[in-house]
């Protein structure tokens, strides 16, 4: 069988999460309009007939890195590119943008095959102009493939599914068949709840926010969850927990309908908002809060 690794990495906001999630067939990645909404490395395991991909989703590759938890977040995407296979670079539409130039020195010294995936096909008109994309991204790179897609009409995506696995090597399956990924439910459960803070608060979301599940706690035919949301300002804290706590209340429940569909029982969810002041620019409360990839 063919099995192994592929890396997704791209800009901020290209849609890599939805990409993994559609070639999954189930949401594993947290996705929002917001940028760098993926922290972390999260492998998504596809078992099938030809054998098996784990795909990386990785924090979108970025210029700035004034803060630890920026430098944090390029340093993710990139040593992933060190236990990969192969790389799936996503670019939103037929356009480079300034960082990619950054993205084309790290890809020559990986030294990996890489296959440009062009998201949002659909949206252009021009097949001319298309081709002509194509024909100068294979002159500045000798991409294994170029592949148009649409992630979230599904277009092509069983055509990018083919070409991982005829270049990934034979081996044995690496994880069992029927496990979807590495990440325990703790953690996806911490993920939930920060996607609902992202998509509820929108342009007022604290960049500065995380959020750690204090206890975890399984019974018969329920499980309890107590997680806190760190922000770094009491002017956050009040933001995050609304007026009269109706923000709270709203991203708590709807926290908790995704997380019963993701353990498949009754949830008992229990939010506090708490501050700890520069967290995102000290290496050691990152490592706390669980930011160790």
């Amino acid at each position: 069988m063919n099995c192994g690794y592929v890396a997704l990495i791209g800009r901020p906001n290209v849609g890599k999460s939805t990409l993994m999630n559609h070639l999954l067939g189930q949401k594993i990645s947290i996705t929002s309009r917001k940028p760098q909404t993926t922290r972390h490395r999260i492998s998504g395991i596809n078992t099938t007939s030809k054998g098996q991909i784990i795909y990386l989703d990785t924090p979108g590759m970025h210029e700035g890195e004034k803060y630890a938890l920026n430098r944090y977040l390029n340093r993710t995407a990139e040593t992933t590119l060190l236990g990969a296979d192969i790389v799936v670079w996503l670019i939103d539409g037929i356009s480079w943008q300034d960082y990619d130039e950054t993205i084309f020195k790290k890809l020559h010294q990986a030294g990996l095959p890489v296959i440009l995936v062009v998201n949002k096909i659909d949206k252009v008109k021009d097949r001319a102009a298309v081709l002509a994309f194509f024909e100068e991204a294979q002159q500045r790179f000798p991409f294994a493939e170029i592949i148009p897609i649409s992630a979230l009409k599904r277009t092509n995506l069983e055509l990018l599914e083919d070409a991982l696995f005829s270049r990934l090597p034979e081996a044995d399956l690496i994880y069992p068949a029927d496990q979807i990924t590495d990440r325990p439910e703790r953690f996806l459960c911490a993920e939930i709840v920060r996607e609902k803070l992202t998509r509820r608060l929108g342009a007022e979301l604290p960049y500065a926010l995380t959020v750690e599940i204090e206890r975890y706690q399984e019974l018969e035919n329920l499980t309890k969850i107590y997680a806190i949301i760190w922000v770094e300002r009491l002017s956050q804290k009040s933001i995050v927990i609304g007026h009269q706590g109706e923000m709270l209340k709203s991203v708590g429940s709807d926290a908790r309908k995704d997380m019963e569909k993701l353990l498949d029982q009754k949830v008992y969810l229990q939010l506090w908002v708490k501050v700890k002041k520069g967290w995102s620019d000290n290496e050691r409360a990152l490592h706390s809060l669980g930011f160790n990839d």
